[in-house]
């Protein structure tokens, strides 16, 4: 184990984290996770998937303030799963459901109640398209997903797509992304796809190669 330790107060929590280089910001709690977490309200009833945990910030401090039986944390990377149990222990929720996982991969549950995110925006939108895609269908009907990033309009855009609006909130330079799963996109998401399949039965496949 690397022998930096990260300590920080949020939410009025103290936290101290271990880290390593080659995870993300491994020197201090980064800027656009700090963002999202100012503008989040948790209740006991919520439901939390903290989706590519890194060391463990997100999903330790939510365990934390509404309990661990509420949290589950996934990464894609071993190296960051493994610092992110020890984190669990080192702040007293060695308990949390951390489990590696590649995006949705390992996420069965269709329960969740908010999704929080921060993806990696410096590579292309792959991974980013699979989480808002996915995560829709995890979300319980009023869960939330929550995003960060440095990028505006393909996130806003996505999201609006996606879950049939998106609030948008401007903290520090960075853009953070709430959407919320309602009926009516729901419904509008079904009837699409029946329509779809209607006209396919009705005209046939219309492809060629």
């Amino acid at each position: 184990m690397y022998d930096h330790i990260v300590s920080a107060e949020i939410m009025n929590i103290p936290l101290k984290f271990e880290t390593t280089p080659t995870l993300f910001s491994p020197n201090s709690i980064d800027k656009g996770t700090l963002a999202m977490l100012s503008i989040i309200d948790f209740s006991k009833e919520t439901k939390v998937l903290d989706l590519g945990c890194g060391y463990g910030v997100v999903g330790i401090l939510v365990a934390k303030l509404i309990g661990k039986e509420k949290v589950i944390m996934c990464d894609v990377s071993q190296t960051a799963v493994e610092f992110a149990r020890a984190n669990a222990v080192r702040n007293q929720v060695s308990e949390i459901d951390i489990r590696l996982s590649d995006g949705f991969e390992n996420i069965p549950e269709k329960d969740v109640t908010m999704i929080l995110s921060n993806p990696p925006y410096h590579t292309d939108f792959s991974v980013a398209k699979h989480f808002i895609e996915m995560g829709y269908k995890k979300l319980v009907i009023g869960g939330r997903m929550v995003m960060v990033t440095k990028r505006l309009e393909w996130y806003k855009n996505k999201l609006a797509s996606v879950f049939g609006g998106v609030k948008v909130y401007e903290v520090g330079g960075y853009y953070v992304f709430v959407a919320e799963k309602r009926q009516r996109a729901v419904r509008k998401m079904k009837k699409a796809k029946k329509h779809s399949k209607k006209l396919q039965r009705k005209y046939g496949s219309t492809s060629q190669k």
